[in-house]
């Protein structure tokens, strides 16, 4: 054999090799069930597909999603027991479906009275240490949080100016149960705990004087402003935390690299997020003065005076070992934010 023909033959097994070694890179696939409570209308449905077809184009097809909106599989409050257990693989709802199981959820799903802004939410989720307080919590229930993806502040939909808190003495409106109602009641509110689907009707025959349902453009989309003249936007009192969490093992078997490219997706899906329902508030603001309704902005005394209702609340459910470590965590950090006045 001449050298050439040795070199080729070296070369040519180097190749072999090399494709061996690229194939079984290939067969590296991860498949994951995923379910989220929102249809694929919605904005923060076709928000979540971006999500899963970023995941799929950066892994070069390696990670494959079978998303499932609208709570196809089990109900909304089921989705992390059955990821949990292996009925799906991720669940992509929130914390604060969770807190029959640890009162802690309800500091990682909706912390009210905290955060003024999403990137302030997200900045003590990766920059605050809220990650690690909170992965244990899921740990704790074989889930492993990967990360959030937060809409921003809530607006009231309303029949009565709402300026301040001066406003919400004797206060009737629509609330979910929980803390929402013991916060406001310390300022002087009357909240009902009613379903979505009674909304309507209690705000035209005066059982409510105003709700609280979602964002402002979703509260225009969904045509209570065609009902009430009034609301306050910025809004203040609840900011909700959507998240994706995955079944733990299934997250620990996956390569390394998959993890990084979800997680990274992640955090993308959080600024786009945030980002495009800022703009989507601020357009459903310009169209509503245009129609009329009266839009507040509160002051900061009102908005210390809420905060710090909300504030004196959390300990009342903080009543876990985890619970407590996660209030103290956001309490030290909306220190550092300004947003409280002692750690």
């Amino acid at each position: 054999m001449t050298v050439m023909t040795k070199a080729a033959a070296t070369l040519a097994a180097a190749a072999l090799v090399t494709g061996a070694a690229l194939t079984g890179a290939e067969a590296q696939t991860t498949k994951l069930r995923i379910q989220t409570h929102y249809s694929p209308e919605q904005t923060s449905g076709k928000l979540a597909q971006e999500f899963f077809d970023k995941i799929e184009l950066m892994s070069n097809g390696e990670i494959e999603i079978e998303p499932f909106f609208s709570s196809s599989v089990v109900k909304t409050v089921e989705t992390f027991d059955a990821a949990a257990t292996g009925i799906l693989d991720c669940d992509m709802t929130g914390g604060a479906y969770q807190t029959g199981k640890n009162s802690a959820f309800q500091f990682v799903g909706d912390i009210m009275g905290g955060y003024a802004t999403p990137y302030q939410q997200l900045s003590w989720l990766y920059y605050g240490g809220g990650l690690e307080a909170a992965q244990e919590l899921y740990n704790k229930f074989d889930m492993q949080l990967v990360g959030w993806w937060v809409y921003g502040q809530e607006s009231l939909a309303s029949k009565k100016p709402i300026t301040g808190v001066a406003d919400l003495k004797e206060f009737k409106f629509r609330s979910p149960p929980g803390m929402e109602t013991k916060i406001f009641e310390k300022l002087g509110a009357k909240p009902i705990v009613m379903d979505f689907t009674e909304v309507y009707t209690a705000l035209e025959t005066g059982v409510i004087d105003a709700t609280d349902m979602s964002g402002l453009a979703n509260n225009k989309s969904a045509g209570l402003y065609d009902i009430v003249k009034y609301t306050n936007y910025p809004g203040f009192h609840s900011m909700p935390s959507d998240h994706l969490a995955c079944n733990k093992n299934v997250w620990d078997s996956m390569p390394e690299h998959h993890r990084a490219i979800i997680s990274t997706a992640m955090e993308s899906l959080a600024l786009r997020t945030a980002l495009t329902f800022e703009k989507a508030n601020a357009e459903a603001a310009a169209e509503l003065k245009e129609q009329g309704v009266t839009l507040s902005a509160w002051s900061e005394e009102d908005l210390a005076a809420f905060r710090a209702a909300a504030q004196a609340t959390w300990p009342e459910f903080a009543d876990t070992p985890e619970a407590k470590a996660l209030v103290e965590s956001h309490l030290s950090y909306l220190s550092d934010l300004g947003l409280v006045a002692d750690k």
